[in-house]
């Protein structure tokens, strides 16, 4: 074993929470899980910094690739060739650590550059150009699985506004902790025939959930799904009466509901935020009333059979925006005018709901932080902050450690991590150690094929939430 090596494991034991191997060498404090000495490389990942810029020609941010194992830890001693593919108004300006970086192709809007994974990683420096774009980057490593991302790049002119002080204050509306999973594709997994078990019992999955520690379910519904380029064509899942029918199973078994508004027939995301269908040719003004309107049909129709959600989300993974064009976040303005008028419908059915705004930035402090001044100065009112956590975009358990401790600092607000997947435990121990208890809980995505086998049996997966909710919901 190289020296170097060995005291980066010995540093690991001694002091769990080191952040510093000599004079540039970082630890991470969640090396034991995250990471792997060795490994056979299977896919790329990068981390964006931030996935808003300035089409100034100046504006820069970090890009670091890495390389990862089956069970996607980082191979912190991986040496391997990468090459760096944008299209679009940007460019690969070095690297923050002087590993050589040179552009060896350009094709149309496409340029590639040639460099290298050192020492496990690669610090990319991504420059924004001067038209306003949307920037496609990828990172490959010989046949392995690419990392990529989009950038997109706003007019440098918009107004950036900071919160005043009187915006920032501590919001002290609470209902408890929650540990909760998005399970919206359960009823489409039931069309085909699925059934689950529990000890050679058939059961309602929802039932064997909450069986298991959980006390919440997410569920998001769209607009008008049944539509031909909809979520689901005909059929409709996820739409409102498919959530009815979900979200009346939820409170069966004493489960609470977060309901996730997409606001479009189809998945909104960073990467789309597209109109329903019924309101692409409405003017600003009635695309307005149409979102808040929507919003309050949606919840008086839970509220009037006795399911009304716990907590709304206001869209879904919105830092850039929603109801595109209208709402993109290169016209704040506009998008703060359509969040509050979907804060209004909810508030207007029953102020008691926890309003949250969700954005798809875990480990992104600076785009968080931008989106967050920017809406709260122009008045958005909420309650929670959630983000999404995926390290094959969002970074590492320790970016995601800093920007949560940040934002429940900066903001005052409690904070959720409402969609992730990998390092379970590690998640929970993050969002449930934050300052003045602003860790108010996560949902799990879509997990039922990793918590039951083909026969519909429980895995261990499941089993270890067990442990989960009583360490951070039963003693507390």
């Amino acid at each position: 074993m190289k020296r170097s090596v060995l005291l980066v494991l010995v540093a690991l034991a001694l002091f769990p929470q080191c952040r510093r191997v000599g004079k540039n060498k970082r630890v991470s404090e969640f090396a034991s899980v995250s990471q792997t000495i060795t490994g056979k490389p299977v896919g790329v990942v990068m981390t964006t910094y931030t996935t808003t810029m300035l089409a100034d020609g100046k504006d820069q941010t970090l890009i670091r690739a890495c390389v990862v194992d089956s069970a996607g830890r980082e191979i912190t001693t991986a040496n391997v060739p990468i090459t760096i593919s944008i299209t679009g108004d940007a460019e690969i300006t070095g690297t923050k650590n002087g590993i050589p970086v040179s552009l060896i192709k350009t094709e149309n809007s496409t340029k590639v550059w040639s460099s290298k994974i050192i020492d496990g990683s690669c610090p990319l420096i991504f420059q924004a150009g001067t038209t306003p774009d949307k920037v496609k980057v990828e990172v490959r490593s010989d046949s392995i699985w690419p990392g990529s991302h989009e950038i997109h790049t706003i007019n440098p002119d918009i107004k950036l506004l900071k919160p005043s002080k009187e915006q920032i204050k501590p919001v002290t509306k609470k209902i408890g902790r929650s540990i909760g999973a998005d399970i919206s594709f359960l009823p489409q997994m039931e069309s085909r025939g699925m059934k689950f078990y529990e000890n050679g019992e058939e059961k309602d999955l929802i039932k064997i959930l909450a069986d298991h520690g959980f006390n919440y379910i997410r569920l998001r519904v769209f607009v008008n799904p049944e539509n031909e380029k909809g979520y689901s064509p005909v059929t409709g899942f996820c739409g409102l009466e498919y959530t009815k029918q979900m979200a009346a199973r939820a409170k069966k078994y004493g489960m609470k509901l977060l309901l996730n508004f997409h606001y479009s027939d189809y998945w909104a995301d960073p990467q789309q935020q597209n109109k329903p269908q019924a309101w692409k040719d409405l003017d600003f003004n009635l695309l307005k009333d149409s979102l808040k309107a929507y919003t309050k049909r949606v919840l008086i129709a839970l509220r009037d059979q006795g399911t009304l959600p716990e907590m709304v989300q206001v869209g879904n993974e919105i830092n850039h925006g929603m109801l595109w064009p209208d709402g993109h976040i290169s016209n704040p303005d506009n998008l703060a005018e359509l969040l509050k008028a979907g804060v209004e419908g909810v508030r207007e059915v029953d102020p008691s709901i926890v309003v949250m705004m969700h954005l798809a930035l875990g480990g992104q402090n600076r785009e968080a932080t931008f989106w967050l001044d920017n809406m709260i100065a122009r008045g958005v009112d909420f309650d929670m902050i959630g983000l999404s956590y995926y390290p094959r975009w969002h970074g590492t358990l320790d970016d995601l450690k800093s920007n949560l401790n940040d934002l429940a600092g900066r903001y005052k607000k409690d904070l959720n991590v409402v969609e992730y997947s990998q390092f379970k435990k590690e998640v929970h121990d993050i969002v449930f150690s934050l300052p003045d208890n602003r860790g108010e809980g996560t949902f799990i995505w879509e997990p039922i094929n990793s918590f039951f086998d083909k026969t519909g049996n429980p895995t261990k997966e499941l089993a270890g939430y067990d442990e989960i909710s009583r360490q951070y919901l039963n003693n507390h």
